[in-house]
């Protein structure tokens, strides 16, 4: 592979020849490539050091012997890389070795520049990150540098690309600055409204209706921040974030989420109230938000049964029925709306029973209502799914499988078996002649 030096190397795009390709990339030198690539990487792909093969067989021996233009008879070689390097730009590849690797491929990466970079992108978020903190109202008080500190003690940004890091920390300055703002503002700025609906903030801040979303990583940014604010701890759910951001007065959304209710008829004499006895009267379902939730004085006469359903059909077939038992339905999940009507009414004395889907994950949602509220089954042993499922067969229901993972029942302990056994999933539908026996 001798050939005379040229007076220039070839660009570095340029292939090799077929020949020069044809010898570079024969079997015996690819331990050697490796090698070096991975000396190269971790050198700023710079030709330095020594490598060292060990136990090298006939052909690798004879194909290092052509490149390096000297016999090799030994078991083991050492070689400078840069006399490597030397012998490659006088040779038919007419480059150096960092040259070499990059057109056998794949591409050479500098790792050592690529962690100068990143620490240079670490050191130009932080410093952004203190300027646009110090250019507010929040460098007068106390808790803005323990929070950006924390945030870079975790890494939670680093972890994100440099722009969306910039972005997102910048966004969340802006946005603690505009729930914390100056004692003195100045009088021609636009007032500061006491309270923010979170989409409202979210648009002041970042432009868009959803930028503060739950589960956003810029709304865990703020929430940290209003927590050491407020002296708070961090709230590890749903019902603490929004507690924790009308800490700092903002009215999270509380209108888009409801729970399905039917029959309740509270004792309390306000509009509310009322307008509810009024609408179980007249065997009306009736769907509360959050927000009514938490001026809604839902107290039932002591000990009464509330039955609970997973799927809304129940509620609809209830108030075609005209039943007059109370029912709840958790519409597939107990959502955070959910949970805060029946804690509410679990605190004044209400007993509770569930019925849902047999299925894998209508027994999981069981447990948890179950568990959380000391509820009882309702319908929902396995005597009650042999009967159901019996039934479906004798009217000929096409059968639905059960799949996904086994899931114990917590209230009967033959459940599980029986489902598995018979490997029919029913739908609360199912049953629904027998649950509207038991509502009327």
């Amino acid at each position: 592979m001798t050939s005379p030096r040229a007076a220039t190397e070839p660009p570095p795009d340029a292939p090799l020849d077929a020949e020069t390709l044809s010898f570079l990339t024969r079997p015996g030198l690819r331990r050697l490539w490796t090698a070096a690539r991975t000396r190269l990487e971790r050198n700023g792909l710079q030709p330095t050091g020594t490598l060292k093969l060990q136990d090298l067989d006939a052909a690798e021996r004879e194909a290092l012997s052509l490149l390096l233009a000297k016999p090799l008879t030994a078991p083991s070689a050492t070689i400078r890389l840069q006399d490597l390097d030397t012998r490659l730009r006088t040779s038919a590849a007419r480059r150096g070795l960092a040259a070499t690797l990059a057109a056998l491929g794949p591409p050479l990466t500098d790792h050592r520049a690529a962690r100068d970079a990143a620490a240079a992108e670490r050191a130009e978020l932080w410093s952004t990150a203190e300027a646009t903190l110090t250019a507010t109202p929040l460098s007068s008080l106390p808790w803005p540098a323990r929070w950006l500190e924390e945030i870079r003690r975790t890494g939670t940004l680093t972890r994100q690309d440099p722009g969306t890091a910039l972005t997102t920390v910048t966004q969340a300055i802006q946005t603690l600055a505009t729930l914390f703002p100056a004692t003195d503002p100045d009088p021609n700025r636009n007032p500061i409204p006491a309270t923010w609906g979170r989409g409202e903030l979210a648009t002041r801040t970042t432009g868009s209706a959803h930028g503060l979303d739950d589960g956003t990583l810029l709304a865990r940014l703020v929430l940290r921040g209003i927590a050491l604010a407020s002296g708070a701890d961090l709230p590890a759910d749903a019902p603490g974030r929004r507690a924790l951001w009308r800490r700092a007065s903002v009215t999270p959304d509380e209108v888009s989420s409801t729970v399905l209710t039917y029959g309740l008829r509270p004792t309390g004499d306000t509009w509310q109230e009322t307008a509810l006895r009024e609408r179980a009267a007249h065997h009306l379902e009736t769907h509360l938000t959050l927000r009514e939730l938490r001026t809604l004085h839902l107290e039932l006469p002591p000990r009464t049964l509330i039955h609970l359903c997973e799927n809304p059909r129940v509620a609809e077939a209830a108030a075609d029925a005209g039943c007059t038992a109370p029912l709840i339905c958790t519409s597939g999940s107990a959502t955070t709306v959910v949970l805060t009507l029946l804690d509410g009414l679990a605190a004044t004395g209400c007993d509770f029973t569930y019925h849902g889907d047999f299925d894998w994950p209508g027994i999981a949602l069981a447990n948890r209502v179950i568990g959380r509220y000391g509820a009882k089954a309702w319908r929902m042993t396995a005597a009650d799914y042999e009967y159901v499922a019996t039934r479906a067969e004798l009217h000929g229901t096409p059968p639905l499988p059960l799949t996904a993972t086994r899931v114990e029942a917590v209230w009967d302990a033959e459940l599980a078996p029986t489902m598995e056994a018979l490997g029919m999933a029913l739908h609360e539908e199912a049953a629904l002649d027998l649950l509207l026996e038991d509502l009327r």
